[in-house]
């Protein structure tokens, strides 16, 4: 500090502070977004990560809640994004309350995808194609975990992107049972050279008319994913019953990376939306 400076400053009495005057650090806390429980599943053969995030008031509410069940919902994957939407939808009051149930991917090609007879698939991916046994550990280990653990209401919805978004549409095809909404984001139907598609009217005819909610989208994303999602939606027009709902929404100003959180939020909208007064 220049020395006229510094006598301008005792003149008016605001002299700089003795140099060794301690500053007091700042209280730093953790902030705690939901829990994770490391579930060992016999199933898997191993401990599987699922992360839960409670709404506002659930510890004192007495309530039941919805379950929104969410694939790829590691801690690094996708879980905080979405339980972020609840959050905020719970804040400024757009949708109603639900528990979001991230379920951790190790391996996801192993895991979400559906088995394949293609050589080049197999080569690339050797440890592919167990989808089924995923699912079943979602029904016999991972639900009655959150059903047992949790106030829930009994309605459930399962969520998923890219691969996770085939297996939501597979898990909707062959087990529809199992949720009561699905919500399928830009689906990698184009696996096995877009198999699940075509196979899906005849599974289609085989379903009960029980009431079920089906979602899709898919951003500009080029021919091997808009062909077999067209195969998928003439199909559904053709073969679904009338206890489902079904949409398809067209993203054509989002792209595989970007579609994802947008179309999470009007999921959210739609599955959880506020009643009228």
């Amino acid at each position: 500090m220049k020395p006229g400076v510094l006598g301008l400053l005792l003149t008016l009495g605001l002299a700089a502070p003795a140099a060794d005057a301690q500053t007091p650090a700042p209280v730093e806390t953790p902030i705690v977004i939901g829990r994770s429980y490391a579930l060992p599943s016999a199933v898997m053969g191993a401990t599987r990560e699922i992360n839960v995030w409670l709404p506002p008031g659930y510890a004192d509410s007495g309530k039941t809640y919805p379950v929104l069940y969410v694939l790829d919902g590691g801690q690094d994957q996708d879980f905080h994004h979405i339980s972020g939407l609840a959050q905020l939808g719970t804040v400024v009051g757009t949708t109603r309350d639900v528990i979001v149930v991230g379920i951790a991917s190790v391996d996801r090609r192993n895991e979400l995808a559906l088995p394949t007879d293609n050589p080049e698939l197999i080569a690339r991916y050797p440890t592919q194609g167990h989808s089924d046994r995923f699912r079943r550990f979602l029904a016999e280990e991972v639900q009655p975990f959150v059903e047992t653990r949790f106030r829930t209401s009994g309605k459930t919805a399962l969520m998923g992107e890219s691969l996770a978004g085939l297996f939501v549409v597979e898990t909707f095809l062959k087990e529809p049972q199992m949720f009561d909404a699905y919500v399928a984001v830009s689906p990698s139907l184009w696996w096995d050279g877009g198999e699940l598609a075509r196979q899906s009217g005849a599974r289609l005819r085989d379903q009960s008319n029980a009431p079920r909610t089906l979602i899709l989208t898919l951003g500009d994303e080029g021919p091997e994913m808009q062909a077999p999602m067209d195969v998928l939606t003439a199909n559904l027009r053709d073969h679904a019953l009338p206890g489902l709902s079904w949409s398809f929404t067209p993203r054509p100003s989002e792209t595989h990376a970007t579609i994802y959180h947008g179309a999470a939020l009007d999921a959210f909208r739609r599955l959880y939306a506020v009643p009228a007064p």
